[in-house]
């Protein structure tokens, strides 16, 4: 029990002196990958043909920048 307990800490210890002391959550990663998925999905299935369909995959990479965009215009900003 006690080498397990050591073990996870190691594991913790070297993922926040990966990341410059600082623990990061990965909630991030699951928000961006449910929104790619939806993104590219939205895109292939509006796509008119095989280009079109890459470049909805190549546009649900980016979606946040979309996101963004689309807020800022309808904040008028």
């Amino acid at each position: 029990m006690a080498k397990k307990i050591m073990d996870t800490k190691k594991i913790r210890d070297n993922f926040c002196e990966h990341h410059h002391g600082h623990c990061h959550h990965r909630g991030g990663k699951a928000i961006y990958g449910l929104g790619f998925i939806g993104a590219a999905v939205y895109y292939i299935s509006t796509a008119t043909g095989f280009w079109m369909g890459v470049l909805g995959v190549l546009k649900a990479l980016v979606w946040p920048a979309f996101l963004v965009f689309g807020l800022l215009k309808s904040l008028g900003l």
